[in-house]
């Protein structure tokens, strides 16, 4: 219609479209913390044997030794009856380390590092069930931009160690989380062919076999490697 009304009608329509669009991806927006206090890595985990549980102890202390970064413990809920944890010959818990008590706690997290059992190659059913429960985090994007690691158990050298940091990294991608592996990072102890260890490019590892083995020396030394690693880029992207 040339130069008539309804051009310009249309073009306003798109503009105020757009302008919604724009409002809602700065909600999602991390903003920068104040300097003067500690940036937080939440250490998120699920540990039925305590193997797993003995990697979260050290990555708290690798965050630990990077100024202005505290490490912060967390387990998730357990979904299985006392009756069968019993039958299962799971260990109590330990009181002194907290459940988290809800999601939305992620939220004030500066990055995670996030620990589980393989179970058939992927996470247990019990960090899977906390990763379900995260979905109002998932609609406002609370967690959008922010760094996530995985550490984990399995069972035998071809149980899951990297399959199931593999199929974990969904979970991130969905709440457009950033996937921090290790890599090489950890050096000469990455090739070391000595001993039986586990871990990964994609994060520090224990072998349980039978639940009767504990994590190695070198197991928990790439774990304090992770929080370490973790907490230095961490504060460098939040900081600069």
């Amino acid at each position: 219609m040339g130069k008539g009304g309804g051009c310009i009608a249309s073009k306003n329509k798109i503009s105020k479209s757009s302008n919604k669009y724009e409002n809602s991806a700065k909600l999602s927006t991390n903003v920068n913390p104040s300097p003067s206090r500690n940036l937080k890595v939440f250490i998120v985990f699920y540990s039925m044997y305590g193997h797993v549980e003995s990697l979260a102890k050290m990555m708290k202390k690798g965050i630990e030794t990077v100024d202005g970064v505290e490490g912060v413990l967390y387990r998730v809920p357990e979904t299985l009856s006392k009756n069968v944890l019993v039958q299962m010959q799971a260990p109590p818990k330990d009181d002194s380390l907290p459940e988290i008590s809800s999601p939305s706690e992620l939220a004030d997290a500066d990055g995670f590092l996030f620990g589980f059992p393989t179970r058939f190659g992927c996470m247990a059913a019990q960090m899977k069930a906390f990763f379900d429960s995260t979905g109002l985090l998932w609609k406002e994007q609370k967690l959008a931009g922010k760094p996530a690691g995985f550490f984990v158990s399995t069972g035998s050298q071809g149980g899951g160690q990297e399959t199931t940091a593999w199929t974990a990294i969904t979970q991130l991608a969905h709440h457009g989380m950033l996937f921090v592996p290790i890599g090489y990072t950890f050096g000469a102890g990455m090739f070391n062919m000595d001993s039986v260890q586990g871990g990964s490019p994609y994060g520090a590892g224990v072998f349980a076999g039978d639940g009767s083995r504990n994590a190695t020396e070198t197991e928990l030394a790439l774990a304090e490697h992770q929080g370490k690693y973790m907490a230095a880029l961490v504060k460098k992207l939040v900081r600069g």
